[in-house]
């Protein structure tokens, strides 16, 4: 990848982008609603524009699926919800170099329907999701195909101790103090999968906010039961939409790391799973409602915010007993000449 351009960066994107998708050819969005505004209107999208910056080609040609995906990788890797925007992101929030930046996002949006590129915008897979269980340093457990009812009211009562434990800390919201920064349910037993992709086992190996360098991992096939109900999250509408119909009161942990990010002062709210979980079974976010959405302190609630932190491309998040692992586990090794830095490892002897 390029590395990110320095001040002056508008100028640059204006140059190496004027002509290269002629308006002629400019859709307004695909085929499932994404826009070029959209994409800027969020700092991960903005994120995936810059990481393009240096990808050239015919012009009027849209990126093709390996471009965008490197793109989309660097920008994954560069999330923070815990400490104030970069220098990149600061950069790129203003008005004049979210203009400079729309023929990008323009290209990004043509290339969106390409049917390698489809499943940015696509639901859950339902019958090619995989478990990634990183190994070596900080291992992550074995998947559990049972306990979810369980698992989802212990992240509850955590949630809600956390919350309360944090009423000791500054009022200020610029006092130095950090704790949980994340939206998901992370750290509560739940299985979260991504889709298999061809010469990638797992979207979430390549694609996952906060790693820890691990260097190897092991994938396991898993599916859905037929009648699983996914909530789809394409955009800000349908995580504000969660919110509102689950909220859970946690503005005094997110406090000071959310007001870093944002500079919003007020109430925080995260969808309540374990309420989620009477009425859907999973929630997935789609590639474009990841770089829609992500970083982005949305109105929810009564003068309150809300947040997308801690999720992943195309993750999904099961909350109820639905899913099932399907067949032995892949191993993964991590290879930095591979295009995505992971390669299929051979297989150990007691999973063949």
């Amino acid at each position: 990848m390029p590395s990110p351009p320095g001040r002056g960066s508008a100028l640059v994107v204006t140059f190496l982008y004027s002509g290269r998708v002629s308006s002629a050819e400019r859709p307004l969005a695909d085929q499932r609603g994404l826009t070029a505004d959209a994409l800027l209107a969020g700092p991960r999208g903005r994120s995936l524009c810059v990481n393009l910056l240096g990808i050239t080609g015919p012009p009027g040609t849209p990126f093709d699926a390996s471009a965008l995906l490197a793109g989309l990788q660097a920008a994954v890797d560069s999330a923070r919800y815990w400490q104030e925007p970069d220098a990149e992101d600061q950069e790129f929030a203003g008005e004049a170099a979210r203009e400079a930046l729309r023929p990008v996002a323009e290209a990004v949006v043509a290339a969106a329907g390409a049917p390698e590129v489809r499943w940015w915008t696509a639901p859950v897979d339902r019958g090619r999701q995989r478990y990634v269980q990183f190994l070596g340093e900080h291992p992550l457990p074995e998947p559990t195909p049972a306990g979810a009812a369980e698992s989802a009211a212990a992240w509850r009562a955590n949630t809600l101790k956390d919350e309360r434990s944090a009423h000791d800390r500054p009022e200020d919201p610029a006092a130095s103090y950090s704790g949980r920064w994340w939206s998901s349910p992370a750290l509560s037993g739940l299985p979260v999968t991504t889709r298999a992709l061809p010469a990638l086992g797992a979207v979430g190996l390549a694609l996952t906010e906060d790693g820890l360098g691990w260097q190897s991992a092991r994938c396991w096939p898993a599916g859905a039961d037929d009648g699983a109900r996914v909530y789809e999250i394409r955009g800000p509408d349908q995580w504000a939409e969660l919110v509102d119909r689950y909220p859970l009161d946690v503005s005094t942990s997110r406090r000071h790391d959310w007001w870093r990010v944002t500079g919003w002062a007020g109430r925080w709210l995260i969808p309540d799973y374990a309420a989620v979980a009477a009425d859907w079974d999973a929630v997935h976010v789609t590639v474009t409602g990841y770089l829609t959405t992500a970083g982005v302190a949305i109105p929810a609630g009564e003068g309150a915010r809300t947040m997308l932190a801690g999720w992943g491309p195309d993750a999904t998040w099961w909350l109820t007993d639905v899913l099932s692992f399907t067949s032995p586990p892949e191993d993964w090794r991590k290879d930095d000449q591979a295009p995505l830095g992971w390669t299929q490892a051979p297989q150990l002897e007691g999973f063949r």
